[in-house]
């Protein structure tokens, strides 16, 4: 562990010796008050008191801030402005990195699945993760079930009621769960996207990036249609640090336990017993979704039998207009 990690750990248990940090890491009182002023150049604000440093009462949203406390084995690099968090990830991983959580403030180039656009201005969370698993590639669609369910948990946590729609957005359903947002097919307005992409062999991943998405602290008038957003479901702002830090560690258990993940989903899930239509490759499916299959595929029950859908566009019906 370098100095700085090791200065953070220390601090979780509250005022630390810079002396006592240096004997016990085995480095000069010097690389202690650089690893202090790095800490504080980063945004977290250590105070010096008599009995030591201390950390800030109300850590800021900045990487030492997020990894201040956090349950995860994934080193933050923050910034400000990003064009995309999973573009730098990527160039991370070419560099032989892994575990890391790239985390922006904003995106100028965001971007969905299938390309699309996607908005993100200061005040969301925006952040992709980098790992290396142990898996074949058949089996990397379910890290993006894990990330759906993390994100889901994590707006639960923090007071609102977040579900899943297949495969890969987290919704609020509105008033009375069938509402007129069922018109346009999303089954409730949408607070949170991934975009997972990887690169691997035939028999491993070489590497697997996670990107989410979420409307934290953004105001519904600066986002597209249909979408909605932490602030607008609270009444307030969300501590992004503190949601951030538990997205994170709920990832980082489903991603060390694949088997709990597929259930952990399905709990979640507000697509599991609706009529839908999915638009895939090989045409139209319609018919009621009734379970969803490893590594994350969706079982639908149509007319001509049961049907495995592992890609695309999924659309919730009013029984009414399924057709």
């Amino acid at each position: 562990m370098d100095t700085r990690r090791a200065l953070l750990a220390a601090l979780e248990s509250g005022p630390v010796s810079g002396p006592a940090l240096a004997d016990d890491l085995g480095v000069s009182r010097a690389a202690v008050w650089k690893a202090v002023e790095a800490l504080r150049e980063e945004g977290f604000a250590v105070e010096s008191g008599d009995d030591g440093y201390v950390a800030p009462a109300d850590p800021t949203y900045c990487a030492a801030g997020i990894e201040f406390g956090l349950d995860a084995p994934y080193a933050v690099e923050y910034h400000e402005t990003l064009p995309s968090t999973n573009d730098r990830a990527r160039s991370l991983a070419a560099d032989d990195e892994a575990d890391v959580a790239v985390v922006a403030d904003a995106q100028t180039g965001g971007r969905g699945r299938l390309e699309r656009e996607w908005v993100a201005p200061s005040g969301g969370v925006w952040v992709s993760v980098l790992t290396r698993p142990a898996v074949a590639p058949a089996r990397a669609p379910l890290f993006t079930l894990a990330a759906a369910v993390a994100t889901a948990d994590a707006c639960r946590e923090a007071g609102v009621d977040a579900a899943i729609k297949w495969p890969n957005d987290v919704l609020v359903a509105g008033a009375g769960g069938e509402s007129d947002d069922h018109r346009d097919g999303r089954g409730g307005r949408k607070l949170a996207g991934i975009l997972t992409e990887m690169e691997g062999e035939a028999d491993r991943v070489s590497w697997l990036v996670v990107g989410v998405g979420v409307n934290a602290n953004l105001d519904p008038e600066a986002l597209p249609a249909g979408a909605t957003s932490l602030r607008a479901e609270r009444g307030e702002d969300v501590d992004r640090r503190r949601f951030l830090a538990r997205l994170l560690e709920r990832y980082a258990e489903l991603a060390a336990d694949p088997e709990a993940i597929l259930p952990a989903w399905r709990e979640r899930a507000s697509t599991l017993g609706r009529r839908v239509r999915v638009e895939t490759p090989g045409g139209t499916v319609v018919g009621r979704a009734v379970d969803v299959d490893s590594p994350g595929a969706l079982v639908v029950e149509t007319d001509d039998g049961r049907r495995r859908i592992h890609a695309g566009d999924c659309e919730h019906l009013r029984d009414a207009d399924a057709r």
